[in-house]
């Protein structure tokens, strides 16, 4: 396995994570205070609206968009089973007013509010609980069934039966696989005391407010982040250090006797080249070392990858040359993935390979290095028009549209009007103004480079303009506006 090393750069407003492996970035993790990611968090929420034809609610939990309810989220009460185990319309579950304990399973990403479920779960070092269920769940990678009994029948005996207060069921996460019974005890103990504290919570607090909010992303890190091949985990607050410190003390000290303080003059990703990671992750294109280069296009339905040859004439003929390309790709392709936090459907379109045992190789290699990615991922093989199809889940928003917003001048559209097609639309418009309006004068106001381009190459038609309505036509610079902004004032 890859030796691992964490950075937090912590700072009051934002707390920022990278995660490299052998000299390179894998992941990027960043939250902010004031966008904190809402998803583990318990609500005492109101419901707002039913929606009977959707099988869904709207729920008011105090934030400026309502939530999302659908019914596959609703628990199925008395039924001792899980999200969705009902055939029972929304409507006859919930109604409006109704207040509900509720938790958050999907921030709120673009136009859409969060996803809540009224399955709660609280998770711990080793183990989720499951408060209003009773069964013993095995994360799916502890793949042995002697161990996956042997665990249960483990977890039997600790959680106890419910008439002696041993209620609730727990999910045995993947660093349990070596736990001890203590190990075990104390995490089952913490979570049922966190549960009792927001049951406690939502019988005297008013709808609409926060019972239990998970943790911070650098006590995460330490949690869930942080592994057996995890060297050492450097941040560079002292302040932060000493409350991991205490924290992981107390729920995790394998892992808390991993941190250390960075005390360096340099800021911490300066010297590991993180900040240039990030500007990379921003980019369309990404170079390869061999003289490639992948694009990567974000839309609203599906993020586009391209990959091409650039200037690598490497190899000895030319398909070994897109073999070897597509291959490099294929690793920078699943980095680049888990940098960016992009999800839902991918399209990649690998350079054409003619032979078949190209193809496979590529592909197996494609899905090798997703394999290390924690987020789950779909493959599907080449369609005809030789394409890979993929998902990823979405987890939070990526990190563009985390740290970036579209640019007010192409409002998104990657391109701006050249100036001689913004001083067409000039002329047409101060057409129709002279069909409508009889002014003195019509002065222009616009950017530098369009008037630049009325007074030189574009001044015959502005002169035959004027001279055809009539009227003077006066130009005016205005530093401030963008390629595309003009104004045409009546004098």
């Amino acid at each position: 396995m890859a030796n691992q090393d964490i950075l937090i750069n912590w700072a009051p407003q934002e707390t920022r994570v990278a995660i490299v492996e052998n000299g390179a970035v894998q992941e990027l993790h960043i939250e902010r205070a004031l966008e904190r990611g809402l998803v583990g968090n318990v609500y005492l929420g109101k419901v707002a609206r039913v929606l009977p034809g959707m099988q869904s609610a709207f729920i008011d939990i105090g934030l400026e968009r309502a939530a999302f309810l659908h019914v596959a989220d609703l628990h199925a009460q008395g039924n001792g089973g899980g999200r969705g185990e009902t055939a029972t319309p929304i409507e006859r579950q919930v109604f409006e007013g109704q207040t509900l304990t509720v938790q958050v399973i999907k921030d709120a990403i673009g136009t859409k509010g969060a996803r809540l479920s009224t399955q709660i779960s609280i998770a711990g070092r080793m183990l989720v609980y499951l408060p209003q269920d009773n069964h013993i769940g095995i994360s799916q990678k502890i793949g042995s069934p002697e161990l996956r009994e042997q665990l249960r029948s483990r977890m039997q005996a600790l959680v106890g039966r419910p008439e002696d207060g041993g209620g609730g069921g727990f999910i045995l996460r993947t660093n349990a696989e070596e736990a001890s019974d203590g190990e075990l005890a104390e995490d089952i103990a913490y979570l049922r005391r966190t549960w009792a504290t927001i049951r406690e919570r939502s019988h005297t607090l008013p709808a609409g407010t926060l019972l239990h909010q998970d943790l911070s992303l650098a006590e995460r890190v330490l949690r869930d982040l942080a592994s057996e091949n995890t060297q050492a985990i450097r941040i560079d607050s002292r302040m932060q250090v000493e409350a991991l410190r205490a924290f992981g003390d107390t729920y995790m000290p394998g892992m808390a006797m991993r941190l250390e303080h960075y005390k360096g003059e340099r800021p911490i990703f300066d010297l590991f080249g993180i900040e240039e990671e990030i500007e990379r992750a921003l980019s369309r294109r990404v170079d390869l070392k061999s003289g490639g280069y992948v694009i990567f296009d974000q839309t609203e339905a599906l993020t586009a990858v391209d990959v091409n040859t650039g200037g690598f004439v490497g190899a000895r003929n030319f398909d070994d040359t897109i073999f070897k390309t597509n291959l490099e790709a294929a690793g920078a392709i699943a980095r680049q993935l888990r940098l960016r936090n992009l999800g839902g459907i991918i399209i990649v379109d690998f350079i054409d390979m003619t032979r078949e045992e190209h193809q496979q190789a590529v592909l197996a290699e494609f899905r090798k290095q997703l394999a290390r990615d924690r987020t789950r991922t779909t493959v599907s093989g080449f369609t005809a028009l030789g394409l890979v199809e993929m998902t990823r889940k979405r987890t939070r928003e990526s990190l563009s549209h985390m740290l970036c917003e579209p640019c007010p001048t192409c409002s998104g559209r990657g391109q701006v009007k050249t100036a001689r097609t913004v001083c067409y639309d000039i002329l047409r418009e101060i057409l129709r103004e002279a069909r409508q309006f009889d002014p003195r004068e019509f002065r222009v106001v616009a950017s530098a480079a369009v008037v630049e381009m009325l007074l030189d190459e574009e001044s015959v038609h502005l002169a035959g303009l004027s001279e055809f309505i009539g009227k003077p036509i006066s130009l005016s610079e205005e530093p401030t506006m963008n390629p595309e902004q003009y104004d045409i004032v009546l004098l």
